[in-house]
């Protein structure tokens, strides 16, 4: 794999992590861009050793999650007893272009912070010494001493379990009633109620249509209060499956409300996200302020999504999917 941007904060010219991104991901340390591992599907004794850090992890979720942590310089898998600090998210399957999800992750979180301003978890790309690209992030729950903040999902808070093994119950619900978790949760509600309209317009910008209640979370602070958690597994779903606009069923409302664009042509416009930020208790002189950056076309898009570790038709249909998305908010 040829670097020729950073891996971590997509800045051309960089061979390796630039030194912003060492400092936000490894304390500085200069970590290298490739892991100590084959593939697991390259390689047969790596393969044993991911099987078993797999089997110890405790992270829901339908993609393979693994579990590592900064020894010196490098990173390893964790072994028995260990606290791992990082996630390593290695290629999936079953999907259209399953190479490009690690790209295409660590893209939409990079856009995320980078031009919307969004909290994230820290976050990089990194490669097996086959060239072959995964995801890493920077564990937000983990304490420096190694006791894990306490974090609650959203399914967790809304009382949805499963109860027969389908992932489906964490698609049942509405954006209208997860806000509603937060004002009975969070005593500055009104702070991260802001937050949580601004995630919820950029994964409608960004299609991601995997925004489901175990991908939005609280997590305890210092003082043991509890706010919304930095984002995460934000993702351009589209690219990779014929997605719908949202990750839950009910989509904005718990109504049947439809705005009047709406009605007329069959796509959420930037009026039913005004209805719905009134709805959820923002103010209405702070809606438009919150929602112009997404409406209005931003150069710093293109330019990561450039930048990024995507194929070329797989940014092209980033970008196309962006553009469309953004008129639909200007109305």
């Amino acid at each position: 794999m040829e670097i020729k941007t950073d891996p971590g904060m997509l800045a051309p010219g960089f061979a390796t992590y630039s030194p912003l991104s060492l400092r936000r991901l490894f304390g500085g340390k200069a970590v290298s861009h490739i892991l100590p591992y084959a593939s697991p599907d390259k390689n047969e004794k790596d393969a044993e050793i991911f099987l078993e850090n797999r089997k110890r992890i405790s992270i829901s979720g339908v993609q393979e999650k693994l579990s590592m942590i900064l020894v010196g310089k490098t990173l390893r898998l964790t072994e028995k007893g260990e606290q791992g600090t990082y996630l390593l998210k290695p290629i999936p399957r079953d999907v259209k272009f399953p190479g490009q999800v690690p790209a295409n992750e660590h893209l939409t979180m990079q856009i995320s912070r980078q031009v919307y301003g969004i909290q994230t978890a820290e976050n990089a790309l990194i490669f097996f010494q086959s060239g072959e690209p995964a995801y890493l992030t920077l564990r937000f729950d983990v304490r420096p001493e190694g006791k894990k903040w306490r974090m609650e999902d959203f399914a967790s808070l809304s009382g949805k379990i499963s109860a027969d093994g389908s992932p489906d119950y964490k698609y049942d619900y509405d954006y209208e009633s997860a806000a509603a978790l937060i004002r009975q949760f969070v005593p500055a509600w009104r702070v991260e109620m802001e937050k949580f309209f601004s995630l919820v317009v950029f994964n409608y910008l960004f299609s991601n249509g995997d925004a489901h209640l175990k991908n939005f979370s609280l997590i305890e602070t210092a003082h043991g209060d509890f706010v919304l958690s930095p984002a995460y597994d934000l993702l351009n779903t589209k690219i990779h499956v014929n997605d719908v606009d949202f990750g839950l069923n009910g989509g904005l409302f718990a109504d049947d409300y439809e705005s009047t664009y709406r009605r007329n042509h069959g796509h959420v416009a930037g009026s039913d996200f005004r209805e719905f930020a009134q709805r959820i208790g923002i103010q209405e002189k702070r809606v438009d302020k919150l929602l112009l950056p997404f409406a209005q076309k931003q150069d710093q898009v293109e330019t990561l999504i450039e930048n990024s570790y995507l194929l070329s038709a797989q940014k092209k249909t980033y970008l196309l999917n962006y553009n469309r998305k953004r008129k639909f908010l200007s109305h």
